[in-house]
């Protein structure tokens, strides 16, 4: 539980966490219709500053991706593993685990399996149900894990992986702000082994919850890069990631932002450049408009990059700097929002919650850890 705050830091909060949460999602949706298409192809159909609003993806307007699905189950995951505290058999990587099956789940079959008991609310939602462009690295680092032991630091999931699917779901560790740093660092860390297993993919992963946890916080975006990179310094492997934070640091003082200056930092489809290009169109923006648009109008990864810089720009300024016209076209706002509520709930007010009815149905746990 958080510590007692004022009704004005609660409120600031919750706006942070679902500033975050549907920052995310409009920038993973401005990306969606351009992902694999190169800028030149964006200038040819869009205009030589390329998209400026919402295109189809999907079959609609507005539409998320595997990023945005992915981020949620985390949610989902967290909020259950701070409820099966108090049960004593607290892991937090075990229970973020089981949502990501119950996410694989939904990439699997039509539609919610209602002979299952430990779906939830969030595992009911038919619209979740559709495939859109998932990781190969998810993918194959989920499959047949069910029964097995779970992948640690020393033993991961596709060894050889650092593809920007560890990233792109890992801003909610961010999310929780009573945690100390390093142990954010490290759980992001231990819930990005579940799928990769290169030392620049879970390490990408924990420098971003951090950024995310100092902006969540109150501080800047400057802020957390440098505690990022000094926590990436104690650890084994760190270089491609720690060049990649500094890389976009150095962007910044290059010159006026464009896509040409974007693309310096790469394509966005390893995680470290991933976290690069969202980290810097961030760093660079005007508004939030702004930075989303120049995070996804570049031949590489958009979706991803468009995420990363929405995750940041959202916690940093709140659910009221969006755009209202990105809002409204939002697909499963409704779904985002219900979620970052309630893990502000179950943060803010959890033993108030655990044990009712109403919220072991809609987060039912384990009954081992």
């Amino acid at each position: 539980m958080m510590p007692l705050w004022s009704r004005a830091q609660q409120q600031d909060f919750r706006s942070r966490v679902r500033g975050c949460l549907l920052g995310g999602a409009i920038g993973d949706a401005l990306g969606g219709g351009i992902e694999f298409e190169q800028l030149e192809q964006i200038r040819a159909v869009h205009g030589e500053a390329g998209v400026a609003g919402y295109v189809p993806a999907y079959g609609r307007r507005g539409a998320i991706t595997d990023d945005t699905q992915m981020t949620l189950f985390t949610v989902d995951g967290l909020i259950r593993s701070h409820i099966s505290r108090d049960s004593g058999a607290w892991h937090p990587p075990s229970d973020v685990h089981r949502a990501y099956l119950r996410w694989y789940a939904t990439q699997q079959d039509w539609g919610p399996d209602e002979r299952r008991k430990d779906l939830g609310w969030l595992g009911r939602e038919e619209w979740l149900y559709a495939r859109r462009a998932p990781g190969q690295a998810c993918l194959s680092g989920l499959a047949g894990t069910e029964n097995g032991p779970l992948p640690t630091v020393e033993e991961p999931r596709n060894p050889g992986s650092k593809g920007c699917g560890t990233v792109m779901r890992a801003a909610p560790f961010g999310l929780l702000t009573a945690w100390d740093p390093a142990l954010v660092f490290q759980l992001a860390v231990e819930c990005s082994v579940l799928t990769h297993g290169h030392p620049t993919g879970y390490l990408s992963a924990g420098a971003f919850a951090v950024i995310v946890h100092a902006v969540a916080r109150g501080g800047t975006l400057e802020e957390g890069v440098h505690l990022a990179l000094a926590l990436l310094s104690e650890r084994t492997g760190h270089e491609e990631t720690t060049a990649a934070l500094r890389a976009a640091l150095d962007a910044v003082r290059a010159g006026a932002p464009s896509p040409e200056r974007v693309e310096e930092l790469g394509e966005g489809w390893v995680a470290e450049e991933a976290l690069a290009i969202g980290l810097y169109c961030a760093l660079v923006a005007e508004d939030v408009r702004s930075g989303l648009l120049l995070a996804v109008n570049h031949s590489g990864d958009s979706d991803s990059t468009g995420s990363i810089c929405g995750n940041l720009l959202g916690a940093l300024h709140g659910e009221t700097a969006l755009p209202p016209d990105l809002l409204a076209e939002l697909e499963g706002r409704g779904t985002v929002l219900e979620l970052a509520d309630d893990l502000v709930l179950e943060l803010l007010h959890g033993p108030e919650l655990h044990g009712t009815e109403a919220w072991s149905t809609r987060y039912p746990v384990a009954a081992t850890g």
